[in-house]
Formats: structure tokens, sequence, C-alpha cells
């Protein structure tokens, strides 16, 4: 079990903490409006009303202890950065702050953030990839090269092997793992002997044009 603190909790923030304490991890929830706080006091190990922008308040829950600090307050952009170095001047072992833009995600970065996430961006960036094509089931741009996407294989690719297909060697992406179906079991690194079932789903990764390669496929 990982120790997180979450500071503000917006829709964002509340749906991490919520799903990180639904997951059995320790959750320190922060906001300085106190209707947020106490709408997730029960769902949470532990709720505090407190402003974060106070570095006080911050020593006072042992930010620095936490395994995980996660800045939620993207809104706020002055906020976020301010609270992002604070937590980094004090040692905190791993930050994930939220950014609105990507300029704003580039000063996270700089000021010390592990990770930055842009979440109405990354949200419309696969939402634009499911619609537009119909057998993307979904999308994660690792950067902004590569990708990650889980597909409905190509026609041609159902009930034959990866090694037969040559995945790799032909096409030069990699699958990372394979669906059986929408919720199904998931086989993790597959092996080149693994057969493509016609309700597969296959999780790749490679270049952004090596994906669209295969995407394209019928």
């Amino acid at each position: 079990m990982k120790s997180f603190l979450v500071i503000g909790l917006g829709r964002f923030g509340a749906a991490v903490a919520q799903e990180l304490s639904a997951l059995g991890q320790e959750v320190l929830a922060l906001d300085i409006d106190a209707e947020n706080v106490q709408h997730i006091s029960d769902q949470v190990t532990q709720a505090i009303q407190g402003d974060a922008q106070d570095e006080a308040v911050l020593r006072s829950v042992g930010a620095r202890n936490f395994d995980c600090c996660v800045v939620a307050v993207g809104a706020d952009m002055e906020a976020s950065i301010l609270i992002t170095v604070m937590l980094k001047e004090m040692g905190a072992k791993y930050i994930v702050a939220k950014a609105m833009t990507p300029i704003h995600a580039r000063v996270l970065e700089r000021v010390g953030a592990d990770r930055v996430v842009l979440p109405e961006i990354d949200m419309g960036q696969r939402l634009a990839q499911r619609l537009a094509r119909t057998n993307v089931v979904d999308y994660i741009g690792v950067s902004d090269e590569f990708s990650i996407v889980e597909i409905h294989p190509p026609r041609s690719w159902v009930g034959n092997s990866l090694g037969k297909l040559g995945v790799r060697a032909k096409h030069q992406i990699n699958v990372l793992a394979i669906r059986h179906g929408e919720g199904g079991q998931v086989d993790v690194n597959p092996q080149p002997d693994k057969v493509i079932g016609p309700d597969d789903l296959l999780i790749v990764i490679g270049t952004n044009e090596q994906v669209n390669s295969v995407v394209e496929l019928n």
C-alpha cells in the first residue's frame, strides 16, 4: 500500500482521491473549501481543510513523507506552481501536477513536478482518435512521437499468430497485451505463438506513424 496526498478536491482531484482509496491506498485529501472536504471525508483515509499555499499547512500534514503528492489545483495556475515549488523544496518524493495548458505544464515541469497531466487535452485527443477511426478503442499519447493504442485487429490478422504475422519485424510496433473482448481477461506480453481471435483487442505501442499504419490496415 502506498500513501498519497491529494491537494485540491475539484472534480479531477476528488476523482483521483476516490479511485486511489477504492484501490486500497492510503489517501489524505486536502482542500481549502470545507464543503469539498466534507463531501469526500468518508471516502478517503483522512480529509483536512487547509490552504496548501501556506507552507506551514503542508509541513503539518507531513507532505514530504507521502509516496506521492498530487497537485490537483490546475485551474489556479499560480497556486499550483507555488504548491509544486514548496513540495519540491520540502523534499516530496514524487509530485504529480495537473495543468490547464501546455505552457502551464512546461512551467510545472521546470519547477519540479515529476509528472504533469493535462486531463482536458488528453481526453480530447483520446475522443478524437476514437471518433475518427472506428477500430481504435483507446488512445494514450506517450510523447510527441510515441503512442499506445488499443485497437481491433485488422481482419487479415485474425486467426494468425503474432509470430506468423511478424508484427514487430514488418510494422515496427510492439504488442504489449491482448485483451479478450472489451472488459475481458488481459494477456500481458503475449508470446509469438499467440493466435489473435476475432473478439480480441490489441494494445500496441510504437511511433505515431507506425501505429497509424497498422490502424489503417484491413
